[in-house]
């Protein structure tokens, strides 16, 4: 690693000291005494996230208030700093997440619905939680490939995954509102990622946290994309297979679309 890599790691894990020293701790409290408050504070947290770690986000598209799920895509740990930043919204995960050192408490705080996806007769719970959730006005994200790709292609967007969001577990029977979202990840450093480049940015398959850590607090800026497409409504369970696969294939073109016009900038 060179002099300047390393300078630019120290003064970074620097400057993350003290949002993590002052944003839990905001965050622990409003969750407790003011949980509307809630919505808000991980924006300012995740902006300062994203300022530190060298990440400029561009949000392509209006964020609706009111209750949603987004359907997106899943590259890296990145994506929850990267969505957290323009949009007001909490995540599904599955449930080991809860367990991970840092990463466990951040997601708690940001108020997550955890899936254990190991556990059949837990589905129910889960679709109530989060069916509540988007009643009572809950932005909530679901990465519908079920892991991280290598950030070169997006992986099928899994049907299943929408089924613990099912409408009917809605008191009011509410149909359910779906929106494709893309995260692309562009550029570094000024220019295109490359084929080669992207599996950089990416963590994916049993790469370890701290290499790629590391790797992030250490390496040049980075460019982003959020792309947000145009919102379905999910009425009926047996109509998640359809929406699934228009989100799959909405988040392809978005992704295309978004490397290519970086590309021309160039």
């Amino acid at each position: 690693m060179s002099p300047s890599a390393r300078l630019r790691m120290a003064l970074r894990l620097a400057a993350l000291a003290p949002a993590l020293a002052i944003g839990l701790p905001a965050q622990m409290l409003a969750q407790r005494f003011y949980p509307p408050f809630t919505r808000r504070l991980p924006l300012t947290f995740h902006r300062y996230l994203a300022r530190v770690l060298g990440l400029r986000v561009d949000l392509v598209g209006n964020h609706a208030p009111g209750g949603v799920l987004y359907v997106a895509n899943h590259v890296s740990w990145l994506d929850i700093v990267v969505l957290g930043s323009v949009l007001p919204v909490s995540f599904v995960a599955k449930s080991e997440v809860a367990e991970w050192p840092v990463f466990g408490t951040l997601a708690k705080l940001q108020n997550t619905v955890f899936v254990d996806r190991q556990r059949r007769h837990a589905t129910g719970a889960v679709a109530e939680t989060l069916a509540s959730r988007l009643a009572g006005g809950d932005a909530m994200v679901l990465f519908a490939e079920g892991t991280t790709s290598d950030g070169n292609r997006i992986l099928p967007f899994r049907s299943a995954l929408l089924g613990a969001a099912r409408p009917e577990h809605g008191e009011e029977g509410v149909p359910l509102v779906i929106r494709p979202l893309a995260i692309v990840y562009r550029g570094r450093g000024g220019l295109p990622l490359t084929r080669r480049e992207r599996p950089d940015i990416a963590w994916y398959g049993d790469m370890d946290l701290l290499p790629h850590l590391k790797g992030i607090l250490s390496g040049a800026p980075i460019e982003a994309e959020v792309q947000l497409g145009e919102a379905m409504t999910l009425t009926h369970a047996a109509e998640r297979k359809s929406a699934a696969t228009t989100a799959e294939r909405w988040a392809r073109g978005a992704l295309q679309r978004a490397r290519q016009a970086r590309t021309s900038q160039a």
